[in-house]
């Protein structure tokens, strides 16, 4: 059963932590190597999968007792609102010197190459952390792999369509603050659930 409270609020706290991420930065990268579609589907893939992944961690996760769960997830999240913000003064994590003229090759080869480089990229990111955190948090798998997911997709496909020209107006610091602040809120939320518990 979809739940759309909880698929808003994945959406909401995975949008601003994959904006200055540096898998949209290869997502760009890889735009600016091949063309836009075959690299959208390649990189939406790769997220799907990740997302899973994230989701299967954090349901089991909530399998553990009410009070550990909660407390599991407060850790999650707040390591993840000292990452952004010691962060944010940082420059945006970049993949590198893009080229400048896109390689002729298949649609399969172009997509699988962007799969393969976003799949890597994408372990152990804090996305991940915030989607398993969320789906230990919320009994609603499914909610919290389409929220999450499309955040994902919406960031990659801003990156690949939109190009450099996003790139040069992100205001990154501002929006790892923001997300920043959004994980402390869910850490707040998640210790009181763990204080709970324990009464």
């Amino acid at each position: 059963m979809i739940v759309l409270s909880v698929v808003l609020t994945a959406f909401a706290l995975v949008l601003p932590v994959e904006l200055p991420d540096k898998t949209l930065f290869a997502s760009l990268v890889l735009a600016t190597r091949f063309a836009p579609l075959p690299v959208f589907v390649g990189v939406g893939t790769a997220f799907g999968v990740q997302v899973a992944i994230a989701v299967t961690a954090g349901s089991l996760l909530s399998l553990l007792p009410p009070a550990l769960v909660s407390g599991v997830v407060a850790v999650l999240f707040l390591v993840g609102a000292v990452l952004l913000w010691r962060s944010a003064s940082e420059g945006p994590e970049d993949g590198g010197e893009a080229a400048e003229t896109r390689e002729r090759t298949s649609f399969l080869r172009a997509a699988a190459i962007s799969f393969g480089v976003l799949f890597a990229a994408e372990w152990g990111d804090l996305s991940q952390l915030a989607t398993a955190g969320l789906a230990a948090r919320f009994d609603s798998p499914l909610s919290v792999f389409i929220g999450a997911w499309a955040a994902l997709l919406t960031v990659s496909g801003l990156a690949v369509f939109l190009g450099k020209t996003l790139a040069d107006r992100l205001p990154v610091a501002l929006i790892r603050r923001v997300a920043a602040v959004l994980f402390v809120v869910f850490a707040v939320f998640a210790v009181v659930e763990t204080v709970r518990a324990l009464t």
